[in-house]
């Protein structure tokens, strides 16, 4: 079964997926359980780790034998919410996967 159309003059066709044989089935079933997963785990990683930071080393002056550099850090920060976020969509992919 597939649906056809006309979006903003790009054709477009959505066909149902049908599974030939049980081991796709399966395979896709699993798929989602672990990418559910592994979206739960990181989620908790970034609810407890806020954040982290590297350190680059700039040369700032290369004057014959004179040599100075300066090593700068760079903080990546981003907000428990997007942990929180990560979590419940793992949590949901696995629930969505057992119903199923």
């Amino acid at each position: 079964m597939c649906i056809t159309g006309n979006a903003m003059q790009t054709p477009i066709k959505i066909c149902k997926l049908h599974m030939t044989n049980k081991k796709q089935y399966i395979y896709l079933h699993m798929k989602t359980k672990t990418i559910g997963i592994v979206f739960a785990i990181l989620g908790i990683l970034m609810i407890i780790y806020t954040g982290f930071s590297y350190v680059t080393t700039e040369k700032v002056v290369d004057f014959g034998p004179l040599k100075m550099s300066v090593e700068k850090s760079h903080p990546v920060q981003w907000s428990p919410i997007v942990g929180v976020i990560f979590l419940i969509g793992g949590v949901v992919l696995v629930a969505m996967n057992r119903k199923k």
